[in-house]
């Protein structure tokens, strides 16, 4: 099975990043027989406008992944901008993706009401995001449920150009896992940094303290009983302890535990979970990280430049 996953590199990792992206990229790299990860910095430039940042959290991001296990050996770790073939097939695919596909994507819609500029680059993301995909002839692509018209659009248009030019792409699949955790914000909304609700993964610890300290509650006096379903702390809590400190957690909750106190052990266990990733991730350079892109992108211009050259051929360019 091969896969290709990736993500973009639009700031610092937060908790949901772990628990939404890396440690599920990180359990797929044991399921596929062969697998690309893509740092999708074009994708960001329709929403990053400060180039320095963008050079910053690739690198940052490409560190907390190497630091959570994630292994270069297992898998083609590579900067989306540096196999030119993607843009290549991107402008040959929208010469034949029909607007009427495009109009109907949900997301483009969706960003543009929070504010994100209604870009020709925004609005042909799903193109760009096919060209992505079936250019390593990837059979599956993990994503969330948001995304599943991206991959469906994806299935459209590779059928389309088979159609018109000859089987010449395989048709992804998407692997939606419902089991992946959905981590709550500290206000209580799915935590994104869209809604500035964000506790950083590997961050400062005075600003990881800030965040947590700051997780709204409800206005329970301290020592009334808890409803641990319905507590941001507890929903947060328990995504680091296993189900039986989870279950005496949500016990001393019903107990009273005053939200104060539950912070403080939100806290600790917290920077106790991250304390082997960070110190991991203080080993490994940015040199490091730059070598590891420079290797994954080599190896992925091989299986791309292979792709193109069928494609050419279809298309009538060479």
């Amino acid at each position: 099975m091969r896969v290709l996953s990736g993500f973009q590199p639009s700031g610092h990792f937060h908790l949901g990043n772990y628990f939404g992206s890396i440690l599920p990229n990180i359990e797929f790299q044991k399921e596929s027989d062969a697998s690309f990860f893509m740092v999708a910095d074009l994708h960001s430039l329709t929403t990053t406008r400060d180039p320095e940042q963008l050079r910053t959290f690739t690198i940052d991001n490409v560190r907390d992944f190497l630091a959570c296990g994630f292994d270069p050996s297992h898998s083609v770790l590579f900067r989306q901008s540096a196999v030119a073939e993607h843009a290549e097939l991107a402008w040959i695919l929208s010469t034949l993706t029909p607007m009427g596909l495009m109009e109907r994507a949900v997301s483009f819609k969706d960003k543009v009401e929070r504010g994100i500029d209604a870009s020709v680059g925004l609005f042909t993301y799903p193109i760009l995001q096919t060209a992505d995909i079936i250019l390593y002839q990837a059979e599956k692509v993990p994503v969330g449920r948001d995304q599943k018209q991206h991959i469906e659009m994806a299935r459209d248009i590779a059928g389309k150009f088979n159609h018109a030019y000859g089987e010449t792409f395989v048709i992804p699949e998407p692997i939606i896992k419902d089991t992946a955790a959905v981590v709550p914000g500290t206000d209580g909304q799915k935590m994104s940094k869209s809604y500035g609700n964000t506790i950083p993964f590997l961050g400062e610890d005075a600003a990881i303290k800030k965040a947590i300290m700051g997780i709204v509650t409800d206005s329970k006096d301290k020592d009334d009983a808890k409803d641990p379903d319905s507590c941001v702390i507890f929903q947060i809590h328990k995504l680091l302890l296993d189900a039986g400190a989870g279950k005496d957690l949500e016990a001393e909750y019903k107990n009273g535990l005053p939200y104060g106190d539950a912070k403080k052990r939100l806290l600790s266990d917290y920077m106790d979970f991250i304390l082997p990733f960070k110190t991991k991730k203080q080993s490994i350079t940015v040199v490091e990280a730059q070598n590891v892109l420079s290797e994954g992108a080599a190896k992925a211009s091989e299986v791309a430049a292979s792709t193109m050259e069928l494609v050419r051929k279809a298309v009538g360019l060479k």
